[in-house]
């Protein structure tokens, strides 16, 4: 639980650091605007650059939370199917020594 609430807050962080960078671009392309146009169409350019990386990386951070977490379950799953197997094998050594047992007698 504390994974998942520390998760929460960091996507809460995430969110807010999201908004300031998107303000903030906004400002220098407007800025840039204010520019002569020799300077204006390289920045604008950098500008755009900037923000279609930006974009790319959040998703690859996205995709990566989604592996993570896949990940997570899946080791679950198997934690849960060694548990599962471990007890099996313990009630089937119980039956072989009791038929074991049975068959000295």
């Amino acid at each position: 639980m504390l994974i998942t609430e520390a998760r929460r807050r960091q996507r809460g962080l995430g969110s807010m650091n999201e908004e300031s960078f998107q303000r903030k671009l906004t400002e220098l392309v407007a800025e840039i605007g204010t520019l002569p146009v020799g300077e204006r169409d390289k920045l604008e350019l950098l500008a755009k650059q900037t923000k279609d990386r930006h974009q790319q990386l959040k998703k690859t951070v996205s995709s990566l939370q989604e592996s993570i977490d896949f990940l997570r379950l899946s080791i679950k799953y198997i934690l849960f199917d060694l548990e599962a197997t471990r007890r099996e094998n313990k009630y089937m050594r119980k039956l072989l020594e009791e038929g074991s047992d049975q068959s000295e007698s």
